[in-house]
């Protein structure tokens, strides 16, 4: 008699991994609209200001192979109690903060170290241990969790209006932790084989069907035959390539818009509700656009991911034209472009990297990856911030953007990970 299925736990593990890619991923992404308060509060230049920022996403990147280490050899449940408690200290002392060194320590410094220890690496080396045939959606789901993210920048603005900045910190501290650690430590499990269970839900026969299929295919296929490690991995050419591509998109790209992009809605007229808004309406675009990239499950990987870039690119240019308040429409168009094309992006980068060197280190292999996301954000919010102070303008903002996008297309072209690993031939 066939065991009935049910639902395969999997599942709960990414929901959790999701609920807490959301809570600890609003620490970093509302910054843009603390940004402008603390500005207009301290009378800081917008290039020191921005180094806060800076500062929390070279930590966050420098502590990432840590981060990812801690995953692959303790209870993950425990490293993201962990890391959840100590973000949440540091957002709530920042209400405290009266000078830069403070914010650079609280929210540049134990933040962003919390962040990293509960953030992508962690989670990442998770899911990827529970889903395998169905990775891309998996990333996707997760990628979508950090583009909700964004939209609590619109909530957060809202505290800030009506309460201050500094209530704003504490609420979000708070948040975090009540959300993240329970969650973590009642639910959270390593891998399918802590439940007695398979990846994907399959069954002990499907398993072993696919475990032969899998044996079959790496017989075909050298790369996919090797037991990567950090240091295998280091000594090809695909993982410098996906090092760039990180620098490229996860970090110039993705911080940039991030840290700067309510005030470019600011500086063309629209009020802090309305900026916030259309920072929103990306938000929740980037996490469908995600949410899209487990196409690449099906299609391919670079199929999704070259015209992807080329329509953000598109998108991007537009920014050039919105130069005061006359054009209504065209800051959530190009929130909802921007953030859907940009969107798929993350989920195809993370699902390439682990198809590509995966096993018992992906980890640490990912958290190497951060370090290039870190030194691209850290050098692009700052940078565009103390462009803006010279030139009084954001158009340095924007050719870094368009510039970084589409190097990031030309870059994943030469990765070819359909040579090296093509989805849906396993």
């Amino acid at each position: 008699m066939t065991k009935k299925r049910t639902l395969y736990y999997g599942w709960i593990v990414l929901a959790i991994g999701f609920v807490t890619i959301i809570g600890g991923y609003v620490c970093r992404n509302t910054f843009s609209v603390f940004y402008p308060a603390i500005v207009d509060e301290f009378g800081w230049t917008r290039g020191n200001t921005a180094l806060i920022f800076s500062i929390n996403v070279l930590v966050y990147g420098l502590m990432a192979p840590l981060a990812g280490g801690l995953a692959d050899r303790f209870k993950p449940r425990y490293v993201l109690a962990g890391g959840a408690i100590l973000m949440g200290l540091g957002m709530a002392a920042c209400s405290i903060a009266t000078a830069k060194w403070q914010f650079y320590l609280l929210y540049g410094v134990i933040a962003a170290t919390g962040l990293s220890v509960a953030g992508w690496a962690p989670v990442a080396t998770l899911v990827a241990n529970w889903f395998v045939r169905r990775r891309a959606l998996a990333f996707g789901i997760l990628g979508a969790g950090f583009g909700l993210s964004l939209v609590s920048a619109y909530a957060a603005q809202y505290v800030i209006d009506v309460f201050g900045w500094r209530t704003a910190y504490i609420a979000i501290g708070l948040f975090v932790v009540a959300l993240i650690v329970p969650l973590s430590i009642a639910f959270v499990r390593r891998r399918p084989e802590d439940k007695g269970l398979f990846p994907d839900g399959m069954t002990a026969e499907e398993s072993e069907a696919s475990a032969l299929r899998a044996t079959e295919y790496a017989s075909h296929n050298i790369w996919h035959s090797k037991p990567w490690t950090l240091r295998s991995a280091m000594r090809t050419r695909q993982f410098w390539l996906l090092f760039l591509i990180f620098v490229c998109s996860m970090g110039v790209v993705e911080q940039l818009a991030i840290s700067h992009q309510v005030y470019f809605y600011l500086d063309a007229g629209y009020k802090p509700m309305q900026a916030a808004t259309f920072y929103g309406i990306f938000g929740v675009c980037f996490a469908i656009g995600n949410l899209a990239g487990s196409l690449s499950d099906r299609i391919g990987r670079e199929k999704l991911f070259l015209p992807a870039c080329l329509i953000c690119a598109g998108f991007v240019s537009l920014f050039f034209v919105m130069g005061d308040t006359t054009i209504p429409w065209l800051p959530p168009f190009i929130a909802i472009g921007f953030g859907l094309s940009f969107g798929c992006i993350p989920c195809v980068l993370n699902a390439t990297l682990a198809d590509l060197f995966h096993g018992n280190h992906y980890g640490r292999i990912s958290g190497i990856m951060i370090v290039g996301f870190a030194i691209g954000g850290t050098v692009s919010p700052w940078l565009a911030g103390f462009i803006h102070d010279l030139t009084g303008s954001y158009s340095g903002a924007y050719i870094m953007l368009i510039v970084a996008v589409l190097a990031t297309g030309i870059l994943m072209w030469f990765v070819a990970p359909r040579k090296l690993n093509p989805v849906g031939r396993q």
